[in-house]
């Protein structure tokens, strides 16, 4: 997922410096890979550009310059128009597990112990994300509802793959 349309949709909500839009990004979407500063700086910097986003206010406080940014009209339609856009699917068969099944088979090593060291691996994120799901809000609930339907899906494969084992040899 790109990261720039979800900072123009955080702008959306309220006006927001830099920083303050990273930590509003990390907390809602990359629970698991916060984003680096440089990629909101230059993704402010491209909402400028485009017209997306405006400065609304700089301060200098004991350092470098914090510019307030706010949505325009024409950033607000660019998000209309990104939330509604259809995904298209992407191709899971070239997905990282995939490739070290296929990799195991083609070179002698255990496809076995891969798909078996990645049901556990699975399964103990599975039961962390339940835990965590019990007490997070309802965006974060939803976030965990998605990732653990794609590690449930996984699983199913897991176990697909390994019954498949012996013909794929």
């Amino acid at each position: 997922m790109s990261t720039a349309l979800p900072l123009l949709a955080l702008l959306e909500q309220e006006p927001a410096h830099g920083y303050t839009l990273k930590q509003r990004y990390d907390d809602r979407f990359a629970r698991t890979r916060p984003l680096a500063f440089g990629q909101v700086y230059a993704a402010l910097s491209r909402f400028e550009t485009k017209g997306w986003a405006e400065v609304t206010e700089v301060e200098v406080v004991d350092g470098p310059e914090r510019k307030r940014y706010r949505i325009t009209e024409d950033g607000v339609e660019a998000v209309t128009a990104w939330v509604y856009a259809p995904h298209q699917p992407t191709e899971f068969a070239m997905s990282n597990l995939y490739t070290r099944v296929s990799v195991a088979l083609t070179s002698g090593r255990s496809a076995a112990e891969v798909l078996d060291r990645q049901r556990v691996q699975h399964l103990a994120r599975m039961r962390e994300l339940t835990t965590q799901r019990k007490e997070a809000d309802a965006v974060a609930q939803l976030a965990i509802t998605y990732e653990l339907a794609h590690l449930d899906a996984d699983l199913r494969w897991i176990e697909e793959a390994g019954a498949r084992l012996e013909e794929l040899r």
